[in-house]
């Protein structure tokens, strides 16, 4: 493990690790600091509310570090459309792809969606906040209000990417059709 991370980083890398060898039920607050190479009281010092606190923190992390490889994913986008377009193929493929997200998914949904619930409502404000300035350089609809309008982008995306419905994801064609009569219609003076 590289010495130059925290006390912090290095716990929660230790527990991505643990949760994604053992699953979320297994992993103990040992095994963690057996991975991170830290003591027992190192951790709970650092996480003091115990393997709950790990786990609630090492999904937010994990969220994090997802946001980041899509915000540069997206860092191209010529405009407000494409943006969203280009941040639904890449979401899907990455959350289909996320070998650890999609191994508790199969064996330990009942630990894992309550926590990914809870941090939703983190998701849903960081998106939103993310998506403010994108609209506030767009032409909008007549008595559009950006941070609603941002808001309700953030919602339809996450439900998206969580529950793709009647849209094929992985097609640029309908992700595009999608973006356009559904989540940007109302939205945008012209799509």
């Amino acid at each position: 493990m590289p010495t130059d991370l925290t006390v912090r980083e290095r716990v929660l890398e230790a527990t991505y690790a643990c949760v994604a060898r053992y699953g979320i039920g297994k992993t103990t607050v040992d095994d963690v600091a057996r991975a991170a190479r830290l003591s027992r009281a190192t951790v709970y010092r650092t996480f003091p509310g115990g393997k709950d606190q790990l786990v609630r923190e090492v999904i937010a992390w994990e969220t994090g570090r997802f946001f980041g490889r899509l915000a540069e994913a997206v860092a191209g986008a010529p405009d407000f459309a494409s943006l969203l377009e280009q941040a639904l193929l890449f979401a899907h493929r990455a959350v289909e792809d996320h070998d650890v997200l999609q191994k508790i998914l199969q064996t330990e949904p009942g630990r894992l969606l309550p926590q990914l619930t809870v941090e939703s409502q983190r998701t849903l404000a960081f998106i939103a906040a993310f998506l403010v300035p994108y609209l506030e350089r767009e032409q909008l609809a007549p008595g559009v209000d950006v941070p609603a309008a941002a808001d309700y982008v953030a919602r339809m995306v996450l439900s998206h990417i969580a529950a793709q419905g009647r849209w094929d994801l992985t097609d640029p064609d309908q992700v595009k059709e999608l973006v356009r009569t559904e989540l940007l219609a109302g939205i945008l003076g012209q799509v």
